[in-house]
């Protein structure tokens, strides 16, 4: 697991003492307050579990009933190779599904009008593969039943939400730090939390070194999934006595 922290300091204001005489009753002018943002990141890395591979069926026929009737054929026998590969029924989504008229090229005619020559019908689904071995034998397997598009692969994580909380925990353990070093340096004591924000990133995949089974004639390697967490704060601070 790759774990690294990065900080950023936004601003720091404090005010100065007022030389002018104070009203009666009036706070002193070194008592009053101002305030510190800071801005610390905390980011987990760590090997997917689960990927989505997008991929589907172009069909193309002289009229739009064949176009359709011909990839939905193709399609059945994509579905039948997808479950045969180990994705479970609930693992795949139809993600695209369109049809639409194929023109001839408007530079042979004369007018340059478009003419229909035949009709065109797309479908493309969604599997989501839970065995990460298998990927590679899953899109070999679709692509042998017919498909004959490959969208994309994209890796994640099934519990995200625990990689977040650890990349929280993190970032406020560094804020911690930060502070401790503007109270000192600064002469300052934070008195209270004034307003807490996060932000939420997911870094491109990282390379890792991985084994693979040599049967799969489609190679694919997971990588890393990192999560970031970024929390600004604004703390009220105070001149710190003595």
């Amino acid at each position: 697991m790759i774990r690294s922290l990065t900080a950023a300091v936004l601003s720091s204001t404090l005010l100065a003492a007022h030389a002018c005489a104070q009203m009666p009753g009036a706070e002193p002018a070194h008592a009053q307050s101002a305030t510190l943002n800071l801005s610390a990141t905390g980011e987990v890395a760590s090997a997917p579990d689960i990927a989505t591979v997008s991929l589907g069926v172009v069909s193309q026929a002289p009229n739009a009933g064949e176009a359709m009737q011909a990839n939905a054929r193709q399609m059945n026998a994509v579905f039948t190779a997808l479950q045969g590969a180990g994705i479970e029924e609930r693992d795949i989504q139809t993600s695209g599904l369109s049809l639409g008229p194929v023109y001839s090229n408007t530079s042979s005619r004369p007018q340059g009008e478009p003419r229909i020559t035949g009709y065109r019908a797309s479908n493309t689904v969604t599997a989501r593969v839970r065995d990460l071995d298998s990927i590679g034998g899953v899109i070999d397997a679709a692509i042998g039943a017919g498909a004959n598009t490959l969208q994309g692969l994209s890796f994640g994580l099934i519990d995200r939400q625990a990689a977040e909380d650890e990349a929280r925990q993190r970032a406020f353990a560094e804020l911690e730090r930060l502070a401790g070093i503007y109270e000192a340096g600064a002469n300052v004591r934070i008195e209270r939390v004034m307003t807490l924000s996060e932000s939420r990133f997911t870094p491109g995949p990282r390379p890792m070194m991985m084994a693979r089974a040599e049967s799969l004639s489609t190679p694919v390697a997971s990588g890393e999934v990192g999560v970031q967490v970024t929390i600004n704060a604004v703390y009220e601070i105070r001149e710190a006595d003595g």
